[in-house]
């Protein structure tokens, strides 16, 4: 029972880090996009914006500039999280697998084995935490922006949508915690 709930947990925890990183790494955070004309698509990430055009399928991107330049706080605060907790998770993995039941390392004492395997599940959750409160602030902003600009009747007819990097990155982070809760409260 103990072992096939450390490889499930390893293998969500596997697959919520990938998604982290993935979200972290892509450019597709907030997409704006024009209703009335359906010409372009804009994704804006947390390094770059890039533009698609819809009718030749043409994709320019424009980098941030330096890390160091002045950038709006919820792209720095994102950044940030979501990099601790990319580094967070990791750690957590490298943890986990060597406090698996299958793995040989300390085989002679699955008492350090169970406090590594509970150690990554607190490490995960941690990190889970992060990765979770970057992506809903990012979102609460994103939303913050598009109410204010309907609020000063600014809306013209761009809307403003989460893009598959931030659901990415809630997924990753919810299934980190799935796996840490695994991890701590069900292993004993």
């Amino acid at each position: 029972m103990s072992a096939a709930l450390q490889v499930t947990a390893f293998g969500l925890a596997l697959l919520s880090t990938l998604f982290l990183l993935l979200a972290t790494c892509t450019d597709c955070w907030m997409v704006n996009a024009d209703d009335s004309l359906e010409v372009s698509h804009k994704c804006r990430g947390l390094w770059r914006e890039c533009v698609t055009n819809m009718q030749d399928g043409v994709r320019t991107c424009d980098q941030y500039d330096s890390i160091l330049a002045d950038h709006p706080v919820k792209i720095v605060v994102t950044r940030t999280l979501m990099i601790m907790a990319d580094l967070l998770a990791g750690l957590a993995l490298a943890t986990l697998v060597l406090g698996l039941d299958c793995i040989t390392f300390l085989k002679e004492d699955p008492c350090v084995k169970l406090k590594m395997c509970y150690g990554a599940g607190v490490i995960l959750g941690a990190g889970s935490i992060l990765g979770l409160v970057g992506s809903v602030w990012y979102a609460v902003d994103v939303y913050m922006e598009r109410a204010m600009l309907v609020s000063h009747n600014i809306f013209l007819g761009v809307h403003y949508d989460f893009g598959w990097s931030c659901w990415l990155g809630m997924a990753g982070s919810t299934g980190c915690f799935v796996a840490s809760v695994l991890l701590t409260c069900c292993l004993y």
